[in-house]
Protein backbone atom coordinates (compact mmCIF):
# COMPACT_ATOMS: atom_id res chain seq x y z
CA UNK A 1 0.00 0.00 0.00
CA UNK A 2 1.46 3.41 -0.60
CA UNK A 3 0.96 6.12 0.77
CA UNK A 4 -1.38 8.62 -0.72
CA UNK A 5 -0.31 12.00 -1.75
CA UNK A 6 -1.10 15.48 -0.17
CA UNK A 7 -4.39 16.36 -1.81
CA UNK A 8 -5.43 20.27 -2.40
CA UNK A 9 -9.36 20.85 -1.58
CA UNK A 10 -11.16 23.92 -1.72
CA UNK A 11 -11.71 25.80 0.93
CA UNK A 12 -14.71 28.55 2.52
CA UNK A 13 -15.91 30.18 5.77
CA UNK A 14 -17.27 28.30 8.88
CA UNK A 15 -20.45 29.62 10.19
CA UNK A 16 -20.40 31.24 13.24
CA UNK A 17 -22.92 29.08 15.31
CA UNK A 18 -22.99 25.41 15.92
CA UNK A 19 -23.26 24.10 12.64
CA UNK A 20 -20.89 24.52 9.62
CA UNK A 21 -21.01 25.49 6.17
CA UNK A 22 -19.50 23.10 3.40
CA UNK A 23 -15.78 23.85 2.75
CA UNK A 24 -15.19 20.95 -0.29
CA UNK A 25 -16.91 21.41 -3.38
CA UNK A 26 -20.97 20.81 -3.19
CA UNK A 27 -21.13 18.74 -6.10
CA UNK A 28 -18.79 16.32 -4.81
CA UNK A 29 -20.36 13.50 -3.37
CA UNK A 30 -18.63 12.89 -0.52
CA UNK A 31 -19.79 16.37 1.10
CA UNK A 32 -22.98 14.92 1.46
CA UNK A 33 -23.22 13.03 4.00
CA UNK A 34 -21.71 14.89 6.83
CA UNK A 35 -18.61 12.76 8.72
CA UNK A 36 -19.90 13.81 12.42
CA UNK A 37 -23.00 15.46 13.38
CA UNK A 38 -24.85 15.94 16.41
CA UNK A 39 -28.55 16.32 16.77
CA UNK A 40 -29.40 17.93 20.15
CA UNK A 41 -27.17 15.88 22.05
CA UNK A 42 -26.56 15.80 25.64
CA UNK A 43 -24.16 14.20 27.43
CA UNK A 44 -24.76 13.67 31.58
CA UNK A 45 -23.14 12.84 34.85
CA UNK A 46 -25.35 12.95 37.62
CA UNK A 47 -27.74 16.54 37.75
CA UNK A 48 -25.29 18.84 35.75
CA UNK A 49 -24.90 17.69 32.01
CA UNK A 50 -21.48 18.04 30.56
CA UNK A 51 -22.94 18.64 27.27
CA UNK A 52 -26.28 20.17 26.86
CA UNK A 53 -28.25 19.95 23.77
CA UNK A 54 -25.88 20.73 21.29
CA UNK A 55 -25.65 20.24 17.60
CA UNK A 56 -22.89 20.31 15.54
CA UNK A 57 -21.99 19.43 12.08
CA UNK A 58 -18.03 18.36 10.46
CA UNK A 59 -17.89 17.86 6.60
CA UNK A 60 -15.50 15.68 4.96
CA UNK A 61 -12.22 17.17 4.72
CA UNK A 62 -12.08 19.33 7.92
CA UNK A 63 -9.77 19.82 10.74
CA UNK A 64 -11.17 21.48 13.87
CA UNK A 65 -9.99 22.23 17.13
CA UNK A 66 -11.87 22.16 20.50
CA UNK A 67 -11.01 24.85 22.69
CA UNK A 68 -12.36 25.82 26.33
CA UNK A 69 -11.13 25.60 30.06
CA UNK A 70 -10.26 22.55 31.63
CA UNK A 71 -13.59 21.11 32.68
CA UNK A 72 -15.79 22.29 29.98
CA UNK A 73 -16.46 18.73 28.17
CA UNK A 74 -13.59 18.82 25.27
CA UNK A 75 -12.82 15.11 26.54
CA UNK A 76 -16.41 14.22 26.59
CA UNK A 77 -16.76 14.94 22.82
CA UNK A 78 -13.57 12.89 21.95
CA UNK A 79 -14.79 10.09 23.99
CA UNK A 80 -17.82 9.99 22.44
CA UNK A 81 -16.41 10.31 18.91
CA UNK A 82 -14.17 7.58 19.80
CA UNK A 83 -17.19 5.66 20.46
CA UNK A 84 -16.00 5.20 24.18
CA UNK A 85 -19.20 6.36 25.53
CA UNK A 86 -22.90 7.08 23.97
CA UNK A 87 -24.78 10.08 24.36
CA UNK A 88 -27.10 10.16 27.04
CA UNK A 89 -30.08 11.95 25.15
CA UNK A 90 -30.03 13.19 21.29
CA UNK A 91 -28.07 12.14 18.12
CA UNK A 92 -24.56 10.98 17.28
CA UNK A 93 -24.06 9.96 13.78
CA UNK A 94 -20.66 9.47 12.35
CA UNK A 95 -20.43 9.01 8.58
CA UNK A 96 -24.44 8.97 8.42
CA UNK A 97 -24.76 6.08 10.88
CA UNK A 98 -25.93 6.70 14.18
CA UNK A 99 -23.96 6.23 17.27
CA UNK A 100 -26.10 4.34 19.71
CA UNK A 101 -23.77 0.85 20.91
CA UNK A 102 -20.36 1.39 22.06
CA UNK A 103 -17.21 0.76 19.72
CA UNK A 104 -16.52 -2.65 21.13
CA UNK A 105 -20.50 -3.66 20.69
CA UNK A 106 -20.03 -2.47 17.08
CA UNK A 107 -19.54 -5.51 14.64
CA UNK A 108 -18.48 -3.01 11.75
CA UNK A 109 -16.99 0.65 13.83
CA UNK A 110 -16.59 3.49 11.62
CA UNK A 111 -12.51 4.60 10.99
CA UNK A 112 -11.92 6.82 13.89
CA UNK A 113 -8.27 6.80 15.38
CA UNK A 114 -7.62 8.35 18.85
CA UNK A 115 -4.19 9.81 18.99
CA UNK A 116 -3.70 9.90 22.35
CA UNK A 117 -1.66 12.99 24.77
CA UNK A 118 0.59 9.73 25.66
CA UNK A 119 1.54 7.66 23.08
CA UNK A 120 0.45 4.80 24.83
CA UNK A 121 2.98 2.22 22.74
CA UNK A 122 3.51 -1.12 24.00
CA UNK A 123 6.48 -1.24 25.86
CA UNK A 124 7.55 -4.80 25.12
CA UNK A 125 6.58 -4.53 21.41
CA UNK A 126 8.97 -2.93 18.66
CA UNK A 127 8.01 0.09 17.19
CA UNK A 128 7.34 -2.21 14.22
CA UNK A 129 4.84 -4.01 15.92
CA UNK A 130 3.53 -1.25 17.72
CA UNK A 131 2.71 0.53 14.70
CA UNK A 132 1.64 -2.81 12.24
CA UNK A 133 -0.41 -4.05 15.85
CA UNK A 134 -4.02 -3.73 14.35
CA UNK A 135 -2.36 -5.76 10.87
CA UNK A 136 -0.94 -8.36 12.48
CA UNK A 137 -4.39 -8.99 14.83
CA UNK A 138 -6.49 -9.04 11.84
CA UNK A 139 -3.95 -11.86 10.25
CA UNK A 140 -5.25 -11.09 6.40
CA UNK A 141 -2.14 -9.93 5.65
CA UNK A 142 1.70 -12.08 5.03
CA UNK A 143 4.50 -10.29 7.16
CA UNK A 144 6.19 -9.12 4.09
CA UNK A 145 3.42 -6.97 3.46
CA UNK A 146 2.80 -5.87 7.07
CA UNK A 147 6.61 -4.89 7.26
CA UNK A 148 6.23 -2.72 4.38
CA UNK A 149 3.06 -0.67 5.25
CA UNK A 150 4.58 -0.11 8.66
CA UNK A 151 7.81 1.35 6.78
CA UNK A 152 5.95 3.34 4.65
CA UNK A 153 3.95 4.98 7.59
CA UNK A 154 6.98 5.66 9.22
CA UNK A 155 8.51 7.23 6.40
CA UNK A 156 5.73 9.31 6.22
CA UNK A 157 5.98 10.57 10.01
CA UNK A 158 10.18 11.34 9.57
CA UNK A 159 11.20 8.24 10.70
CA UNK A 160 13.94 5.96 9.83
CA UNK A 161 16.25 2.88 10.91
CA UNK A 162 13.73 2.69 14.21
CA UNK A 163 11.75 0.16 13.56
CA UNK A 164 13.52 -3.04 15.39
CA UNK A 165 13.58 -0.21 18.49
CA UNK A 166 11.55 -0.96 21.81
CA UNK A 167 9.56 2.65 22.90
CA UNK A 168 11.95 2.97 25.63
CA UNK A 169 14.81 3.42 23.17
CA UNK A 170 13.34 6.47 21.71
CA UNK A 171 12.89 10.06 23.20
CA UNK A 172 8.84 11.56 23.69
CA UNK A 173 8.96 13.34 20.63
CA UNK A 174 9.66 10.31 18.78
CA UNK A 175 7.47 8.36 20.70
CA UNK A 176 4.78 10.87 19.48
CA UNK A 177 6.10 10.11 15.82
CA UNK A 178 5.69 6.05 16.50
CA UNK A 179 1.92 6.98 17.79
CA UNK A 180 1.02 9.26 14.82
CA UNK A 181 2.39 6.40 12.13
CA UNK A 182 -0.05 4.07 14.02
CA UNK A 183 -2.72 6.20 13.19
CA UNK A 184 -1.68 6.38 9.27
CA UNK A 185 -2.30 2.05 9.31
CA UNK A 186 -5.61 1.33 7.38
CA UNK A 187 -7.69 -1.49 7.96
CA UNK A 188 -7.12 -4.01 4.72
CA UNK A 189 -10.91 -3.96 4.53
CA UNK A 190 -11.46 -0.24 4.76
CA UNK A 191 -13.41 1.01 1.38
CA UNK A 192 -11.89 2.64 -1.33
CA UNK A 193 -12.22 6.51 -0.73
CA UNK A 194 -13.20 6.45 2.44
CA UNK A 195 -12.58 8.79 5.04
CA UNK A 196 -10.94 8.11 8.39
CA UNK A 197 -11.77 10.50 11.40
CA UNK A 198 -8.40 11.58 13.29
CA UNK A 199 -8.81 12.15 17.13
CA UNK A 200 -5.79 14.15 18.96
CA UNK A 201 -5.96 14.52 22.80
CA UNK A 202 -4.12 17.45 24.01
CA UNK A 203 -0.80 16.31 21.45
CA UNK A 204 1.56 18.78 22.39
CA UNK A 205 1.16 18.93 26.43
CA UNK A 206 4.24 19.00 27.57
CA UNK A 207 6.64 19.80 24.47
CA UNK A 208 8.88 22.48 24.20
CA UNK A 209 8.09 25.46 21.41
CA UNK A 210 10.19 23.59 18.85
CA UNK A 211 8.88 20.36 19.42
CA UNK A 212 5.49 21.37 19.57
CA UNK A 213 5.82 23.03 16.10
CA UNK A 214 7.22 19.67 14.73
CA UNK A 215 4.10 17.83 16.12
CA UNK A 216 1.13 20.53 14.67
CA UNK A 217 3.14 20.05 11.30
CA UNK A 218 2.53 16.24 11.76
CA UNK A 219 -0.77 16.45 12.31
CA UNK A 220 -1.56 18.66 9.25
CA UNK A 221 0.63 16.26 7.23
CA UNK A 222 -1.02 13.06 8.77
CA UNK A 223 -4.47 14.11 8.71
CA UNK A 224 -3.76 14.85 4.65
CA UNK A 225 -1.63 11.88 4.04
CA UNK A 226 -4.85 9.27 5.51
CA UNK A 227 -7.05 11.74 3.42
CA UNK A 228 -9.33 12.05 6.43
CA UNK A 229 -10.36 14.97 9.06
CA UNK A 230 -9.38 15.91 12.32
CA UNK A 231 -10.31 16.76 15.59
CA UNK A 232 -7.96 18.35 17.84
CA UNK A 233 -8.17 19.10 21.81
CA UNK A 234 -5.63 21.68 22.85
CA UNK A 235 -5.23 24.09 25.29
CA UNK A 236 -2.12 25.31 23.19
CA UNK A 237 -2.13 28.37 21.37
CA UNK A 238 -0.02 27.62 18.28
CA UNK A 239 -1.51 24.14 18.30
CA UNK A 240 -4.84 25.26 18.06
CA UNK A 241 -4.14 27.91 15.20
CA UNK A 242 -1.79 25.50 13.17
CA UNK A 243 -3.33 22.62 13.29
CA UNK A 244 -6.76 23.39 12.82
CA UNK A 245 -9.28 25.53 10.19
CA UNK A 246 -12.10 25.96 12.08
CA UNK A 247 -12.38 26.30 15.51
CA UNK A 248 -15.41 25.64 17.99
CA UNK A 249 -15.13 27.28 22.26
CA UNK A 250 -17.04 24.60 24.13
CA UNK A 251 -17.83 26.15 27.80
CA UNK A 252 -20.88 25.54 30.20
CA UNK A 253 -22.35 22.39 28.43
CA UNK A 254 -22.46 24.32 25.24
CA UNK A 255 -20.61 25.62 21.87
CA UNK A 256 -20.62 29.17 22.62
CA UNK A 257 -18.19 30.42 19.08
CA UNK A 258 -17.46 28.67 15.98
CA UNK A 259 -15.60 30.19 13.46
CA UNK A 260 -12.15 29.89 11.41
CA UNK A 261 -8.95 31.00 12.75
CA UNK A 262 -8.82 34.14 11.21
CA UNK A 263 -12.29 34.32 12.67
CA UNK A 264 -10.96 33.39 16.09
CA UNK A 265 -7.64 36.07 16.30
CA UNK A 266 -10.01 39.02 15.27
CA UNK A 267 -13.67 38.23 17.32
CA UNK A 268 -14.68 40.18 19.83
CA UNK A 269 -16.75 37.15 21.46
CA UNK A 270 -16.08 37.39 24.90
CA UNK A 271 -15.72 33.50 25.61
CA UNK A 272 -12.70 33.48 22.72
CA UNK A 273 -11.28 36.89 24.17
CA UNK A 274 -10.54 35.49 27.77
CA UNK A 275 -9.43 32.15 26.70
CA UNK A 276 -7.40 34.04 24.17
CA UNK A 277 -5.66 36.26 26.34
CA UNK A 278 -6.16 34.11 29.87
CA UNK A 279 -7.93 36.75 31.06
CA UNK A 280 -9.33 36.46 34.47
CA UNK A 281 -12.29 38.58 34.26
CA UNK A 282 -14.91 37.28 31.46
CA UNK A 283 -17.57 34.83 31.20
CA UNK A 284 -15.92 31.98 32.13
CA UNK A 285 -15.14 31.58 35.85
CA UNK A 286 -13.83 28.29 38.08
CA UNK A 287 -16.94 28.30 40.19
CA UNK A 288 -19.22 28.01 36.69
CA UNK A 289 -18.30 24.59 36.01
Amino acid sequence: MAIPSVQTRQDGRATHNSSVQTRLDPTSPATQVPVVEMRDLTMQWGAKPVLDNVSLSMQPGERIAVVGPSGAGKSTVLRLLAGLQVPTDGELRLFGELQDYLRLDQRRPPDVRLVFQNPALLASLTVEENVGFLLMRLGRLKPAQIKERVQQCLEAVGLNDVADKYPGQLSGGMQKRVSFARALIDDPDREEGAMPLLLYDEPTAGLDPVASTRIEDLIVKTTTVARGCSVVVSHVHSTIERSAERIVMLYGGRFQWDGTVDEYRATDNPYVVQFRTGNLRGPMQPSDQ
